[in-house]
């Protein structure tokens, strides 16, 4: 697959003169994620982002499949109403909207969604690889290897700061929560850092200085949140602050970080490292990533949803790329054709750098794309790259004991209970 990224064909285009190609039917794009609850977080910033992909087609006159060019629409539906209405507002996507793509968090409310998704063949996407496996067949993973990557942190992390060997580790009690339980303490393992506490809360109820009160106890060097939702990292870095901690925190995300440095202090939040960059960042400036011009995206994002940017901000346009560049090369927007043009060869770029199609060890099925993933910390009030760590190499060398860890957890692809799609289909006809 090409290098050549959304934003590079669209300085090319603009280049060249306009040319009048009869309009077609539009084709829209389903987004099936979480719009309340405590998942939100992980799901509106990247609408937004979804908004200017859309816009920046559009303004261009649209996609073009086989000579003719279509406008892009984005329906949304919210993913957190419970696992019968998210089968629901699945069923409308495909039955009434007609969508070709079908965006997603994953987890908790998509077992029934994604059972019925796969038997129309829809190809969808996920934030979350832990939801993959041989029943879904058309299910990808192409932006975010989640929690996998945070084992590049821990590796960072114990390389440079030597002295931080007794981790404390909280997780929610979730579908998000529990693999990347089973990965930090996995990657911990790998470095040879002592898990000394673990607190496992239910995100509705949590008293976040109870759980930083016990995690404390046991004198750890690091406080871990793993992969908590955003406003409960940021209420336990708060928590830590106020109890006095002084040693280092790691966690997946820290979207609200420069609200933190505010509330607590520049120097407290310097012992803060996590896995996603500002798109500002000068590393990713000249590197060869398929994600070319971050920077400009970074800007149109803020400028627009200024004080929205996080995590997730870019990610669900990342996949778009991957997947119109899939769509031009197949020619097709066909399930069948455009997922056999995104994964030959089996390496192609993603955000990060080339990546490998990978998972049949752990999800039984090759559909996620991994590659290198940055460490994070903050330097003078901003989020700073540290490094690439390469993902791949991590679970190519260490796989079992993630697995093992995996595995206790309950968090297996086989592990998991099937969804009774035929009760719940018969239930809601009738």
């Amino acid at each position: 697959m090409s290098a050549v990224s959304l934003a590079q064909r669209l300085a090319v285009w603009g280049s060249l003169p306009r040319l009048s190609v009869q309009m077609r039917a539009p084709v829209r794009i389903g987004a099936l994620v979480p719009l309340s609850g405590p998942e939100q977080s992980w799901g509106a910033p990247g609408l937004d982002g979804c908004r200017i992909w859309v816009d920046w087609i559009n303004e261009r006159g649209g996609m073009m499949i086989g000579g003719r060019r279509h406008k892009v629409e984005l329906v949304i539906h919210d993913s957190a109403l419970g696992e019968e209405a998210t089968l629901e507002a699945a069923r409308q996507l495909v039955e009434t909207q007609n969508v070709r793509l079908v965006l997603t968090l994953g987890g908790p409310n998509m077992g029934l969604a994604f059972a019925y998704l796969m038997e129309r063949r829809v190809l969808t996407a996920t934030l979350l690889p832990s939801d993959l496996s041989p029943d879904h067949p058309t299910l990808i993973a192409p932006a975010e290897v989640h929690p996998f990557f945070v084992v590049t942190g821990v590796d960072w992390l114990a390389r440079t700061h030597p002295e931080a060997k007794r981790y404390a580790l909280c997780s929610q009690k979730d579908p998000l929560g529990l693999p990347s339980l089973a990965t930090y303490r996995a990657a911990c393992r790998v470095a040879g850092r002592e898990v000394v506490a673990e607190v496992q809360y239910d995100d509705a109820t949590a008293d976040v200085d109870a759980i930083v009160a016990q995690m404390m106890a046991e004198s750890p060097d690091v406080l871990c949140w793993c992969s908590s939702p955003p406003p409960t990292i940021d209420a336990l870095t708060r928590a830590a602050h106020r109890a006095g901690f002084t040693g280092q925190i790691i966690a997946c995300t820290c979207d609200t970080y420069p609200e933190l440095i505010r509330a607590t202090s520049p120097e407290f939040m310097e012992h803060f490292t996590f896995q996603f960059p500002d798109f500002d960042d000068p590393a990713l400036v000249d590197a060869e990533f398929f994600f070319r011009r971050p920077k400009a995206f970074f800007d149109t994002y803020t400028a627009r949803f200024p004080g929205h940017w996080s995590a997730v901000s870019w990610e669900y346009a990342a996949i778009l790329d991957l997947w119109h560049e899939a769509v031009e090369t197949a020619g097709s927007l066909s399930t069948t054709s455009v997922l056999a043009a995104l994964k030959r060869g089996r390496h192609m770029p993603h955000t990060f750098g080339m990546a490998k199609w990978w998972g049949d060890e752990v999800y039984g099925i090759d559909n996620a794309l991994v590659g290198d993933w940055p460490v994070v910390s903050i330097k003078d009030g901003k989020a700073v790259i540290q490094e690439f760590g390469s993902v791949l190499n991590w679970l190519e060398t260490h796989k079992d004991i993630l697995i093992e860890e995996l595995g206790h957890a309950g968090q297996l692809w086989h592990q998991r209970v099937k969804p009774d799609l035929p009760a719940a289909l018969a239930q809601t006809n009738d």
